[in-house]
């Protein structure tokens, strides 16, 4: 196992003390390393260091990424899934976090049904209500998490959000976390390279970083 890339051993350690400094343990927070958009140049390290676990945010770019290379690794989708991409998400990925309305939700149960796979999900909650970005809304999240289940069979495993970048993200950490609990689910996707830390405290179960990982990336 090669040594870790320095930016690699910083977030986890990062993530260890802010763990540890609201009593949690750091075991209880995986990091999603986010090599969307990366060149494979700066993902090897990472690799080759023994991370597992890896998010991507489109699903054909993950395909070339990782065709051949995904052996023994955890793939997470974060970016918004199409319906008609469901076939090959099912596919691919072990995680898909952006299951956010009822067309996505029929795509998936069919695909699963139909392949005979299922990959770990988790609801995208808009928590900013932001008209541009993905998600449901906080106020429908409870019905719409009750129909994955009854109505598609979907076994939810938790929630996923992206803060709004102009507001502190605590409050918004917080109302997913509070989703999550009437809801009965425990893992929480939440905080990115600007504010995991923030993100640990409030109860992530995992985080996503890319920048501060891996230096800014390329341009979509």
């Amino acid at each position: 196992m090669a040594t870790p890339p320095p930016s690699y051993a910083d977030v986890v350690a990062r993530i260890a003390r802010a763990a540890q400094a609201c009593g949690r343990d750091p075991a209880g927070v995986t990091l999603v390393a986010v090599s969307k958009q990366q060149p494979w140049e700066a993902v090897e390290p990472v690799v080759a260091a023994g991370h597992k676990v890896f998010g991507e945010n489109r699903v054909q770019e993950a395909m070339a990424r990782w065709e051949g290379r995904s052996q023994g690794l955890e793939l997470h989708l974060i970016g918004p899934l199409q319906s008609n991409k469901a076939k090959e998400a099912v596919a691919f990925f072990d995680v898909i976090e952006t299951l956010d309305r009822q067309k996505l939700a029929r795509a998936l149960a069919e695909q699963t049904q139909k392949q005979g796979r299922m990959p770990r999900l988790y609801v995208q909650v808009n928590t900013g209500e932001e008209p541009q970005k993905a998600g449901v809304v906080p106020a429908e999240a409870d019905a719409f998490i009750a129909a994955c289940r009854k109505d598609f069979g979907l076994t939810i495993e938790g929630l996923m959000c992206i803060p709004p970048v102009d507001e502190p993200p605590g409050p918004h950490f917080a109302l997913l976390a509070k989703i999550a609990g009437r809801n009965g689910l425990s893992k929480l996707s939440m905080g990115m390279s600007d504010d995991f830390e923030t993100a640990v405290r409030f109860g992530a179960t995992s985080v996503r970083v890319g920048s501060a990982l891996f230096g800014k990336r390329a341009s979509a």
